[in-house]
């Protein structure tokens, strides 16, 4: 085509989502951060199981920035990753940020109390269109582009899964969630098929 430009490149669609693509959608993630030269990448993991992978896989000068589960989303006031593999990561230089999801927080609260659902919801559903692992990818980039962890328009590689595990990475230019609609999915890595 006249005028038309562009990349070709393979995306990995996984046959089923879930944690039997966590080993795979690391290696995929860390070998196109390695193509790009990038060494930022985020990763949703509760137990650090995941965020351990990415570890012993990234290069040493990649660096980790693992989002866990707030405390008390599964059970009030429990912490779903153990205190030890917090500190096998933290002298691992991974850094972990625990903090309300992006999308839910005060939102939630409201939809739990009185029903129906909100603007956060409206978004988060949408993001699932695409996957739950997608949807994750975005928010915890977000999440730790608002932490400080990382800058915001910097490209970098998230990586989140449906349930345990990972299925889903991309390429994404976070932003800070008051300018959320500004965040961009760059690429695809991998993702589950339907």
């Amino acid at each position: 085509m006249e005028g038309a430009g562009g990349t070709v490149r393979d995306v990995r669609y996984w046959d089923r989502p879930g944690p039997g693509n966590t080993a795979a959608t690391v290696e995929l993630s860390v070998r196109r951060a390695r193509e790009l030269g990038l060494h930022r990448l985020v990763v949703a993991s509760n137990t650090g199981t995941t965020a351990q992978a990415l570890r012993r896989a990234a290069d040493k000068d990649m660096r980790i920035v693992c989002v866990t589960h707030s405390v008390g989303f599964r059970e009030p006031g429990v912490d779903e990753m153990p205190r030890e593999a917090r500190q096998e990561l933290a002298a691992a230089g991974v850094e972990v940020l625990t903090t309300t999801h992006f999308l839910a927080g005060v939102d939630r609260a409201l939809r739990v109390m009185q029903g129906g659902f909100h603007a956060a919801d409206v978004v988060a559903m949408s993001l699932r269109m695409l996957g739950q692992g997608l949807k994750v990818a975005v928010e915890i980039s977000v999440m730790a582009t608002d932490a400080g962890l990382l800058r915001p328009g910097e490209e970098a590689v998230a990586i989140g899964g449906t349930n345990r595990g990972a299925d889903t990475a991309i390429v994404v230019r976070p932003t800070h969630g008051q300018s959320f609609f500004d965040t961009r999915v760059v690429e695809l890595i991998c993702m589950p098929r339907g």
